[in-house]
């Protein structure tokens, strides 16, 4: 599969198909979006929102989520606000995502299942590691996006002019439902 991705992009620079997505860093609606990275939400997001390339800062996990005060979430929203003029965050979780009712011990026994060293596992947890809060899902989408919006917004080091909403864009049609 890889090598069918890799002669498609050779063939996509010869034909100048760039041309079209060119733009510069800077969000031109000034917006970061918080998303999942499920694949259903890769084209219908962007064509739901009505954005283009060069309109806002995506960012994407697995829900959508937060999971640490200072990984790369925050990380990527500070850079975004500090460097690249993002005003406003957008939070967008979807229906039906694969990170809702996820449970870390289930992950666990895949990673053991695939060869993954019961002892390093261990170890992880001896040095501190949380798993259930590293790897958990969640059960509501909406109490999610509520609390990764609260989040954000009383984060530190995020300033308090930037506004910040939550929604939940259906994974089907597209529609987006306002939550915060």
């Amino acid at each position: 599969m890889i090598e069918e991705i890799l002669a498609y992009n050779k063939e996509f620079v010869a034909n100048e198909g760039y041309k079209e997505y060119i733009t510069n860093k800077y969000p031109d609606k000034k917006i970061a979006i918080l998303s999942c990275m499920d694949t259903r939400l890769t084209a219908l997001l962007p064509a739901a929102l009505g954005i283009k390339n060069g309109d806002v800062k995506m960012i994407k996990n697995a829900g959508g989520v937060i999971s640490h005060p200072f990984g790369s979430v925050i990380r990527s929203l500070l850079v975004a606000i500090y460097e690249l003029g993002v005003e406003e965050v957008m939070v967008i979780a979807h229906s039906d995502c694969g990170a809702c009712h996820m449970q870390s011990d289930e992950m666990i026994e895949k990673m053991k299942a695939r060869g993954v060293n019961a002892d390093y596992i261990d170890m992880m947890r001896f040095c501190g590691v949380d798993f259930n809060a590293w790897l958990d899902g969640f059960e509501d989408t909406e109490k999610s996006v509520r609390g990764t919006v609260d989040f954000i917004i009383h984060h530190p080091l995020i300033p308090t002019d930037v506004k910040v909403y939550g929604f939940i864009i259906d994974s089907t049609t597209g529609e987006l439902s306002r939550i915060v």
